[in-house]
């Protein structure tokens, strides 16, 4: 298969989808809709949960992107077993799970309890989402139909992105904060009773043995090196930082040899045999990455900073979710006309742009800053996701759809969780050094004001002029840490377009194919 304009010639020899299929995209969009929109969704509720919660600054990090992190740690084990058990079955087991799990992060009393039940959100997502893109795989056997299926499927996940903070606003504005959670169960609901009605189930006809020990090491490989990064970048602990590091490297290179030298790896290393496949998983966690990076700052700022209520503030981000659908599904008639290398790469210069603009935010900044370089992330990442997901799903055969799945998934929610980490740390480093508290502040004031939203509650509680010193440090210490992670989103963005443009190759043949 080519990826390449002419490839838009119609093969008359391959079954095209029916109307079944196109209804089981539908379905197979409940699952993306739900998984992306808790993605962001708490990045929105972050001030509401300071309050209620009181969590640490690092807690509160966890609480946000643990989700993410555990999810992508387990996506290729989850993928792995869809092609093993079945894709439906996991599908299914998964919404069931994640519906417990939603309930137990809507009352969890304190934050602990929070980032377990987000932690097992990431367990049952992870069962969910390789399943989807893998059924996909099996229902569009017609590339050009199924290059619109990933487009729609690109867009749920960039539009659930983006819907996740206009959801929880309003939802923040009418409820508590456990709110956000609770919207989950009716539509898995929703899914476990039509998705045995229309959609088929598929596996591996021959799946080998599940190999325990390769799941044990993909876990070990994420969470270690996502910690050390989140602690390295907040000043505190580099020996505990440094020895994560090691640990999760160390894992990921006993993973990859394993999966070398083992009769039944857990993933299929020959993927990465193409230079596109590899420029494409590169560009895919990259610019979720950017997406959701910013998300996090701007839903702060907006509320925090400018003063707009929670529902504003989602509403503000609409243009971005139209763009990012819109780009979406705009690359399919571009891939026909425009080099698919090229298109990626204007959609991670887009998410360049975007950033810069973020770095003129302010203080004194008006929202139309934001809408700006929120729009500007957005459509990139809507673009570069639609033809990077087709890419790796092409470079697979149908029968290892669940693993192909499993590594643009594991991109794109290794993204999300390193966009937070490392933003979010390079905003609370750059925060915390920056922060001039009044001597008169007691320790438990001190350790409030760690986050912004704790600052803020503190000076509501003191009387007039230190109250003002303290909200005018704390949104200017803000601000400078936005321009600091802004920045360092601008030098991100052009590295990836840089790589895509050097390694990309136009042709993607499936593995197997013999011209590989």
């Amino acid at each position: 298969m080519s990826t390449t304009p002419t490839a838009a010639a119609v093969d008359t020899s391959t079954p095209r989808a029916g109307r079944r299929e196109w209804l089981g995209l539908v379905v197979l969009m409940l699952p993306v809709l739900l998984v992306s929109v808790n993605g962001t969704v708490l990045t929105f509720a972050v001030p509401s949960i300071t309050r209620a919660l009181v969590p640490t600054g690092t807690e509160l990090l966890w609480a946000v992107d643990v989700y993410p992190l555990v999810l992508a740690g387990l996506l290729i084990t989850a993928g792995s077993l869809g092609d093993r058990f079945g894709r439906r079955r996991m599908l299914l087991v998964g919404a069931a799970g994640f519906g417990i799990a939603s309930v137990l992060a809507a009352y969890a009393p304190d934050v602990r309890w929070l980032i377990t039940a987000r932690a097992l959100q990431g367990i049952f997502g992870a069962a969910l989402m390789p399943s989807t893109l893998s059924l996909l795989r099996n229902l569009f056997l017609d590339r050009q139909q199924r290059r619109l299926a990933i487009a729609v499927w690109a867009a749920g996940f960039s539009g659930g992105a983006a819907l996740g903070p206009i959801l929880g606003g309003w939802l923040l504005e009418h409820f508590w904060w456990g709110s956000v959670f609770l919207v989950n169960v009716p539509v898995l609901a929703l899914l476990l009773v039509v998705g045995p009605l229309l959609l088929p189930e598929s596996r591996d006809p021959s799946p080998g043995r599940l190999d325990l020990v390769s799941v044990g090491l993909s876990l070990t490989t994420m969470l270690p090196v996502v910690y050390a990064i989140k602690t390295l970048a907040a000043g505190s602990s580099p020996v505990t930082g440094v020895v994560a590091a090691v640990v999760g490297v160390a894992s990921g290179v006993a993973f990859v040899r394993r999966q070398l030298t083992g009769r039944d790896p857990l993933m299929d290393l020959r993927l990465f045999r193409s230079r596109v496949v590899s420029a494409a998983i590169s560009a895919n966690l990259l610019s979720i990455a950017a997406l959701t990076g910013l998300l996090l700052l701007t839903s702060q700022y907006l509320q925090l900073v400018l003063d707009v209520s929670p529902l504003d503030s989602g509403l503000l981000l609409v243009p971005g979710l139209l763009a990012s659908v819109l780009a979406g599904l705009a690359a399919v008639p571009l891939a026909r006309v425009a080099p698919v290398r090229w298109l990626v790469v204007a959609g991670l210069l887009l998410g360049a742009a975007g950033y810069v603009v973020a770095t003129r935010l302010g203080p004194e900044s008006g929202v139309v800053l934001v809408v700006v370089a929120f729009g500007l992330v957005a459509a990139g990442a809507g673009l570069s996701e639609t033809l990077t997901n087709d890419a790796i799903l092409t470079a697979a055969p149908a029968e290892r759809a669940g693993q192909a799945s499993a590594v643009s998934e594991t991109a794109y929610e290794l993204g999300t969780g390193l966009g937070v980490a490392v933003l979010g740390s390079v905003l609370g480093a750059v925060y915390t050094s920056r922060l001039v508290l009044p001597e008169t502040l007691d320790a438990g004031q001190r350790a409030a004001a760690s986050t912004l939203g704790g600052a803020v509650d503190v000076a509501e509680g003191l009387p007039g002029d230190a109250a003002a010193a303290v909200a005018d440090s704390a949104r200017a210490a803000f601000s400078a840490g936005m321009d600091a992670a802004a920045g360092i989103g601008v030098v991100v963005m052009l590295a990836a377009a840089a790589l895509v443009a050097f390694v990309w190759r136009e042709r993607v043949t499936p593995v197997g194919d013999p011209r590989d």
